[in-house]
């Protein structure tokens, strides 16, 4: 696990943004797993910025969305679909046929974690971009989540719920539960690429890199992939 810490996070943005856009470059057919939350907002924003200034394209990039919350309508402003358009997708140049989110708009949710699953298998990612949630989560796979899990329908964590509210009016409008990637989707990636900003992710940022590999920290899995990046600010590495 490579650990790079940054001053700030508009710096952070700029630094794991690049690194996106190098493989944009150099592989331009390349599979991208993709984050959502606050702490990508500024690598997406840096990545529109390089392709207004025609340094990238994504005209033959595959995305794939980590997560999806479940019952909200993909026309809600905070589902993920929404997100990923309002940021990025309707800013670039993307083939929206290329663009893969898991699907919660069905009553057999399990059809649909099969069939996000499938199209997985069938397209390994070059890179996967993720954050971390204060309680050690990756995508939506909260402690306890087995390894070996692969795309599920979950239920959120009270913490989750929390940390999800200041997107909401009420923790009552925040949703229950979603359909993540499992950590074993997540490990199958060719390289991962963490991000993390703030002193509130200090001590989970601590418990990934140096704590024991344990299920109750699902981020510290990261610990048995050959390849990744972790990209901090000052305050996030903290108790490094």
């Amino acid at each position: 696990m490579k650990v790079i810490t940054v001053r700030d996070y508009t710096e952070l943005s700029a630094t794991a943004g690049q690194m996106i856009a190098d493989l944009l470059r150099s592989k331009p057919a390349c599979a991208l797993g993709l984050a959502t939350g606050g702490t990508p907002l500024g690598t997406y924003q840096y990545l529109v910025e390089r392709y207004r200034a025609g340094e990238i394209s994504l005209q033959q990039v595959q995305t794939f969305n980590l997560d999806e919350y479940c019952e909200l309508p993909r026309s809600h402003p905070q589902s993920y679909y929404q997100f990923m358009y309002d940021n990025l997708f309707r800013h670039v140049d993307i083939v929206p046929e290329n663009i893969h989110l898991p699907c919660t708009d069905s009553a057999d949710l399990q059809a649909q974690c099969d069939s996000y699953n499938a199209l997985l298998h069938a397209t390994p990612l070059d890179l996967q971009l993720l954050g971390i949630g204060s309680n050690g989560h990756i995508g939506f796979c909260e402690p306890g989540t087995p390894f070996d899990r692969e795309t599920f329908h979950t239920r959120l964590t009270d913490k989750t719920r929390q940390d999800n509210q200041r997107f909401f009016d009420s923790l009552d409008e925040v949703p229950t539960t979603a359909i993540t990637m499992g950590i074993s989707n997540i490990l199958q990636a060719r390289a991962i690429l963490l991000i993390a900003s703030g002193e509130a992710k200090a001590e989970c940022v601590a418990q990934m890199v140096k704590g024991p590999i344990t299920e109750q920290v699902p981020a510290s899995a990261l610990q048995l992939h050959a390849d990744v990046t972790v990209i901090v600010d000052e305050a996030a590495a903290a108790l490094l």
